[in-house]
């Protein structure tokens, strides 16, 4: 059976110099949705950008804006990404004490809501909001920085997240250290979306559709893959 594996790029790894016109770039190369990585300082070891650059980029795309919150407490600004632009706000299970109260939010303000899950973080802790959730974000680096290592630990717990929804509508989307190498790992144990940074940026614009497809055809190709397979 065909299936089509969603790629987000991660504009992490953009030339933030020019990130309207990287957004285009990679949106007319065959991105399915944009991904936008907002860090602290403070729940993560970096800073990146808050609502006011998404909002300024809104416009130089139609593509869905998945928006991960590496933020905490991340409720009071919920209201401020929605307003941005976001389709997909996506929180992390680490940094709000009530989720369940934050992924109800997040459908009031028009949006999709999503969880997040640090690889140190067990499945489990999301169980009792599965029927709140549109997305399952799984960590497969630990959160803060891109260009990390994948952690193949996580596989495992993939499948099991996806044994978990069952027949619910939730798509479940991976984030860190995604390659054509890394890609069909994960799209076999159930990913629906995979989020890269430097393989989809490296080489320059003329390289992102390449790059694009290059993951898609590795996550959709039939076949079992390990890692360290080529």
């Amino acid at each position: 059976m065909s299936r089509k594996t969603l790629i987000a790029p991660s504009i992490l790894s953009a030339d933030f110099s020019l990130l309207g016109e990287e957004v285009e770039a990679v949106s007319k190369a065959g991105a399915d949705w944009i991904h936008l990585d907002v860090m602290d300082g403070h729940f993560v070891p970096n800073i990146t950008f808050g609502p006011p650059v998404i909002k300024a980029i809104r416009n130089r795309t139609d593509k869905v804006f998945d928006c991960h919150l590496m933020i905490a407490p991340a409720d009071p600004f919920l209201g401020a990404f929605a307003d941005a632009g976001c389709d997909v706000i996506t929180v992390h299970a680490e940094a709000t004490i009530h989720l369940d109260r934050s992924l109800q939010a997040i459908r009031n303000l028009g949006c999709k809501a999503g969880v997040s899950l640090n690889p140190s973080t067990p499945e489990t802790a999301i169980e009792y909001v599965l029927d709140r959730l549109d997305l399952i974000l799984m960590m497969t680096v630990n959160p803060g920085f891109g260009g990390q290592a994948f952690i193949p630990a996580v596989v495992e717990k993939v499948r099991r997240v996806k044994s978990m929804i069952g027949n619910r509508p939730i798509q479940i989307e991976i984030d860190g250290g995604v390659t054509p190498e890394t890609a069909p790992l994960v799209a076999r144990a159930g990913a629906d979306v995979l989020v890269a940074g430097s393989a989809v940026f490296k080489g320059g614009r003329e390289a992102y559709a390449g790059n694009i497809r290059a993951l898609r055809a590795a996550a959709d190709a039939p076949g079992l893959a390990t890692l360290g397979s080529r």
